[in-house]
């Protein structure tokens, strides 16, 4: 296959470097030189930490010389699938999805990576409706296996299908989830960060204990803290904002802490600094 995402971020670069390593030719695309600078750089050294472990058959050389990255989405003219993969704002979302459905062909699957915003909403953004769906995959990229598919009303079976049997092949478990803001994980997830955080502004307990609690008393690897660092805190707000609005439920209101951290710049370990502490890769 050909496949095209746009959006060399931390999830774009991820989605890319998956379908390469399953064989398939990836073109990433990004309007920032920087982005796919670092992209190429990140990839690279993602492929050399699974060569030391073993998890790949190919060299990384090998898998990289099937990635371009690019800075038009005009290159995505002949790709059999494209995912969106841009920050998680509806109108960015909308305009790049307008800029890839006017340049790829009528059977081209269309994907978008969104982890809240109404599938709906976005598929008016694409011709062919039939052929858009949400796929949502979970960072990082090549080592989580779950991915979320959700169709809008307008998306046909059989590219529900085609979708699903293409994940499995590069080595994905996908789940169905109806169209409801958050779909399965955020929205049982988000509330779960909001707490957490709600716990540590009203100084119930540290950021350390909290995380401490969750990973010993409810056996998960990561404490809700952490977790929301490691998604990073700007995208947290943006979900909790997107969930707020459209269930109108005060449980999903992004408390005050969240709002100021964000504000100030601090987005979790991309940024050095958020409930913790972190060295930034450059």
């Amino acid at each position: 296959m050909k496949v095209g995402v746009v959006g060399a971020g931390t999830m774009g670069r991820g989605i890319g470097q998956v379908f390469a390593q399953a064989g398939h030719n990836v073109r990433i695309i990004d309007v920032s030189p920087d982005a796919l600078n670092f992209a190429r750089k990140d990839i690279a050294n993602s492929l050399e930490r699974l060569e030391k472990k073993g998890k790949i058959k190919e060299t990384p050389e090998e898998i990289m010389k099937r990635i371009e990255l690019l800075n038009s989405v005009e290159s995505l003219e002949e790709m059999d699938m494209v995912i969106e993969a841009v920050f998680e704002r509806l109108n960015i979302k909308q305009e790049t999805l307008k800029s890839i459905s006017s340049v790829v062909r009528d059977d081209t699957i269309i994907g978008s990576n969104t982890s809240s915003i109404s599938i709906d909403v976005l598929s008016g953004s694409v011709k062919n409706r039939e052929r858009f769906l949400g796929i949502h995959f979970f960072n990082p990229v090549p080592v989580m296996s779950l991915v979320e598919i959700v169709p809008s009303q307008s998306t046909s079976r059989d590219v529900l299908e085609k979708s699903r049997d293409i994940l499995v092949s590069i080595g994905k478990d996908p789940v169905f989830s109806k169209n409801f803001p958050g779909f399965i994980s955020n929205r049982i997830l988000m509330p779960l960060i909001r707490e957490a955080i709600l716990t540590y502004e009203q100084g119930i307990a540290s950021p350390a204990d909290i995380d401490k609690t969750f990973r010993l008393g409810m056996n998960h690897p990561m404490g809700p803290l952490e977790l929301a660092d490691f998604i990073g805190l700007d995208v947290c707000y943006d979900i909790m904002e997107v969930l707020y609005r459209d269930f109108g439920e005060p449980s999903f209101k992004p408390p005050i802490t969240l709002k100021n951290m964000v504000d100030g710049g601090y987005f979790g370990r991309k940024s050095g600094k958020g409930f913790y502490d972190y060295e930034v890769k450059k």
